[in-house]
């Protein structure tokens, strides 16, 4: 199996997405580490995917903090002796008008989506060049295109994309494969609604996943599964729904068409 004996480390990995694909690393082979911001519910994840047999530890990590990052890098290498994969999960969105969303605001926003990103991916880089390792970057819809009412987020994504693609030409001579994921609103038993307090100007639509884009949730075990094959086959990109990227491809031929689009179909 590809990912036997893979050292994989996940931020965001105690819930949501980041779980998901900690488990499916775990049962394909690898040996997981998952960080995140709140002890127990580490802790509770780590017992809980150790259950299924899977090799697993965690760390309690805020990953806007230099000095909890490099714990991270020394947990990880004390326990394992290497890494093979990075999975930059961890990441927040948000809801509001621009004529609202001042720097200050952006730069909350940034912080964790992009900033913790980078420190987390640069403590890692040295160790990742050794094994030819892999990054997989989870990105979103909005990493291609932005849409109304979502605040910093689409920025934050573009920033993330970007950062992928020149980790890519820069260090993939060296073996280092970079996947940047662009998922669209996945499914979940409960559906996240955002919170409008102050906005209640904004469309109710506004508050659910994806800002009410009209695109069918997404399977998050297919999702997993799509991102794990993406990355053992080194592929720069994963987009879903593929049907997204005839928009993006819209959008950077005809951009007047492109907003167009957008929103008609948010």
């Amino acid at each position: 199996m590809f990912w036997q004996d893979k050292v994989i480390v996940i931020t965001g990995g105690s819930s949501g997405l980041g779980k998901e694909l900690a488990q499916a690393f775990g049962k394909a082979g690898g040996k997981v580490v998952i960080a995140a911001l709140e002890p127990e519910i580490v802790d509770v994840a780590v017992t809980e995917l150790q259950q299924e047999g899977i090799d697993c530890a965690g760390l309690a990590c805020n990953v806007t903090s230099d000095e909890d990052v490099e714990k991270l890098k020394s947990f990880v290498l004390d326990k394992y002796g290497k890494v093979d994969v990075l999975v930059n999960v961890a990441g927040r969105t948000d809801r509001g008008k621009m004529l609202d969303w001042t720097a200050d605001k952006f730069e909350k926003v940034m912080k964790l989506n992009f900033f913790a990103l980078v420190r987390v991916t640069h403590a890692f880089l040295p160790e990742l060049l050794k094994t030819q390792g892999r990054i997989i970057n989870i990105g979103s819809l909005a990493s291609k295109s932005a849409s109304r009412w979502t605040g910093a987020y689409p920025t934050s994504k573009h920033a993330v994309a970007a950062y992928s693609q020149q980790l890519r030409l820069e260090l993939g001579s060296q073996g280092l494969k970079v996947l940047l994921v662009c998922p669209g609103p996945i499914a979940r038993e409960t559906e996240r609604l955002y919170p409008l307090e102050g906005l209640e100007d904004l469309p109710e639509s506004a508050r659910r996943p994806g800002a009410g884009v009209k695109v069918k949730k997404l399977d998050p075990k297919k999702l997993v599964a799509a991102i794990l094959k993406a990355s053992e086959k080194g592929l720069p990109e994963l987009v879903m729904p593929w049907k997204a990227r005839l928009l993006f491809a819209i959008q950077q031929l005809f951009p007047r068409l492109g907003d167009w689009l957008v929103q008609k179909n948010t």
